[in-house]
């Protein structure tokens, strides 16, 4: 899990890189939550999110959006972090450019961002969003929604009442050609604590699933 550093346009960018296990290994970006509620790349979530790619054989990448850790710059209300999104899926496509597929996966704030990023980027194959912040941001750019996902959400979050999810999941659900799964998880809150085996493995066989249907 080496450090690496990538260039962005508020300067340096800190991430952990994972290399696929072969040439042509689908890649995956995580994205954390929210830099002014404490969010960075060793968000426990982001890190499991990060974990079960890695073990599927993926490039996988996390990083700290500007202002975090040792990332420069100052947080920029989500127009500078869905930059610095787009830098650093650049870099993993620069650094993998036989990848079989292309994931997008993000907690809280980072599911906010990276469903953005799959807006800009119709080359991606899917997407994973935990407890996405559908009451704090307007989601209706999902139109259309360019590929299949999950999301992941928790029965007892306070902060994102379910019922705000299941509106965004159902307005996508009306598309056709994509197959939006949703989720939920019995007991678990916004931050997930003592839940984190359900991310891993309701996520897990999600990936799984996607992955048998067609081979990365």
């Amino acid at each position: 899990m080496p450090e690496v550093i990538l260039p962005g346009a508020s300067g340096r960018i800190e991430g952990r890189y994972s290399p696929g296990k072969r040439p042509n290994a689908p890649i995956a970006l995580i994205l954390h939550p929210h830099p002014k509620a404490g969010g960075h790349m060793n968000n426990p979530v982001a890190v499991t999110l990060y974990q079960l790619f890695v073990k599927r054989g993926f490039a996988t990448l996390r990083y700290n959006s500007r202002g975090v850790g040792k990332s420069q710059g100052e947080f920029d209300s989500g127009v500078g972090e869905l930059a610095d999104a787009a830098t650093a899926l650049d870099w993993l496509q620069a650094n993998n450019p036989a990848a079989t597929q292309t994931w997008v996966a993000g907690y809280q704030f980072g599911a906010y961002i990276g469903m953005q990023l799959l807006m800009r980027r119709p080359e991606t194959d899917g997407f994973i969003s935990v407890s996405p912040p559908s009451n704090m941001y307007d989601f209706s750019f999902l139109a259309p929604c360019p590929a299949s996902g999950l999301f992941l959400h928790g029965t007892a979050d306070t902060v994102v009442p379910p019922v705000e999810v299941e509106r965004v999941v159902n307005k996508l659900r009306t598309q056709k050609g994509i197959v939006i799964d949703y989720e939920l998880e019995e007991g678990a809150s916004h931050f997930w604590q003592d839940h984190l085996d359900a991310v891993e493995r309701r996520v897990g066989a999600y990936l799984d699933k996607r992955l048998e249907e067609k081979p990365a």
